[in-house]
């Protein structure tokens, strides 16, 4: 009977999603039990679980007819309901729109959503959260009560499906406290998923790392927060020489800032977790997100949302091997309450030329972050990103994690890289990048930690000390 009860669940959940209905937010957390209750009993889930994780939209043969259903059922809300939208999609044929035509539509931007907050508003709100602001000015969100029960029971629905997550499980948030819907996103997976979870937050990180030892009971078996932060843990962890078999650890999550390969293998080194997954999302496109594979490949999830790769010089959709920005537009009905389309975030990528060969082929995919738009670095010779640079000096010996540096164009058509270290020259930085096909003047700042900071600041800067220091 419970097999059966939970085939149909899945049929519904499945309807819903293919009709744009509302999910059954209840439905999809029993459908979290059953699948827990199944590894209880059975040991797996059966050969069928990816098909159930992948979801509907997995399928390249159904998916545009299903992505323009989705986008037509998304803009005829918007036009509805939020006013800012009423005017920009006034005069369009909103029943025929499809992938194709949805280019006839501007992008929205960060400063369209600081400039009328009110006028994106669909429904309720019932929670602000807000981006860090490490790369400009702070966007305040507000969220639904759906919404805030739905993500997590649809995240930790996946998360038990792909065994990222289970009971036994304990989760370390080293996440800012500023990203309130994010950290409580991740308490609630943790609650469904029957695994416990701490709320640490940027605390110093050698507190952070003292955590992760577990002294005071079960060691933390996942770890997640923010490239540059889990940077400093292992700085610290390895200033005092801890290795893995102090840690308890099988994984840990990165968003929010680009991965070097570098740090990626530092933390397995340093914690002993095997997997160090790079993940992609962003407070405005929440649920939509990203994983990427062993290739290295961006895949964006498509059934949460449509997602465009547009050309860096015309604004049209990037042809294969080319540069653009990653364009994203939330489906309802799973973001109803400040919903944004074709949002513009900024996050510069590559198409790929051809179709991927990877464990996650069947997902839509893109490269790694490579940086923001206005973060590129054209020079004489090429185009240089930001994470050309990182991939590059990250890592390199004398120069602690996070990397601290700036780069910019000189008048020469140079690119000047200014790096802050009391323990390399210029010469060895120079040599790095130039191993990476990348000709720059190099500027070495013998500078401390605090001065660096303020010179070089990054999101792990972003300390919450009232949470570990009394105060007199």
């Amino acid at each position: 009977m419970r097999v059966l009860e939970t085939g149909v669940r899945q049929v519904r959940v499945a309807l819903s999603m293919v009709f744009g209905r509302r999910l059954n937010v209840r439905a999809v957390e029993r459908l979290v039990a059953d699948a827990l209750l199944t590894l209880e009993e059975f040991g797996s889930l059966g050969d069928d679980v990816d098909e159930l994780a992948d979801g509907p939209f997995a399928d390249p043969d159904e998916r545009r007819d299903l992505q323009n259903r989705a986008l037509q059922r998304t803009v005829r809300r918007l036009a509805k309901r939020s006013p800012f939208y009423r005017e920009r999609l006034a005069g369009l044929d909103l029943d025929g729109l499809t992938a194709e035509t949805l280019t006839r539509i501007p992008v929205t931007r960060k400063a369209d959503l600081i400039a009328r907050p009110a006028d994106f508003l669909c429904s309720a709100p019932y929670l602000s959260t807000q981006t860090t602001g490490t790369t400009g000015r702070p966007v305040q969100i507000w969220l639904s009560r759906y919404e805030m029960e739905l993500w997590p029971a649809l995240i930790s629905l996946s998360m038990v499906l792909r065994g990222d997550l289970g009971p036994g499980d304990r989760m370390q948030i080293n996440l800012s406290s500023r990203a309130t819907a994010a950290v409580q996103e991740d308490v609630e997976v943790c609650r469904l998923a029957n695994a416990s979870c701490h709320v640490v937050g940027q605390i110093p990180a050698d507190e952070s790392v003292e955590h992760l030892l577990g002294r005071g009971g079960n060691r933390p078996t996942v770890l997640t927060g923010n490239p540059s932060y889990l940077g400093l843990m292992v700085t610290a962890a390895r200033q005092r020489r801890y290795g893995p078999d102090d840690f308890g650890l099988r994984a840990i999550y990165a968003g929010g800032e680009m991965l070097s390969r570098s740090l990626a293998q530092a933390l397995r080194e340093t914690f002993g977790a095997a997997e160090v997954g790079d993940t992609f999302g962003m407070t405005e496109l929440l649920p939509v997100g990203g994983r990427t594979c062993g290739r290295g490949h961006l895949h964006i999830d498509p059934n949460m949302g449509y997602t465009e790769v547009l050309d860096l010089e015309t604004g049209e959709p990037a042809g294969p091997g080319r540069l653009g920005e990653l364009t994203v537009t939330p489906y309802y009905p799973y973001r109803e309450c400040m919903p944004v389309l074709r949002y513009n975030t900024g996050d510069v990528v590559r198409t790929l030329d051809g179709e991927p060969e990877c464990e996650l082929a069947a997902v839509p995919a893109v490269s790694r972050i490579l940086g923001k738009a206005g973060t590129l670095h054209r020079t004489a010779g090429a185009v240089v990103t930001p994470r050309d640079i990182l991939e590059a000096l990250d890592g390199t010996p004398g120069l602690p994690w996070p990397l601290r540096h700036r780069a910019g164009v000189g008048d020469d058509g140079r690119l000047h890289v200014e790096v802050a270290s009391r323990n390399v020259g210029a010469a060895e930085v120079t040599e790095r990048l130039r191993a990476r096909d990348i000709d720059a003047r190099v500027t070495v700042l013998p500078v401390g930690d605090e001065e660096a900071a303020r010179r070089f600041p990054l999101r792990c800067d972003l300390l919450e000390h009232t949470f570990t220091r009394s105060h007199a």
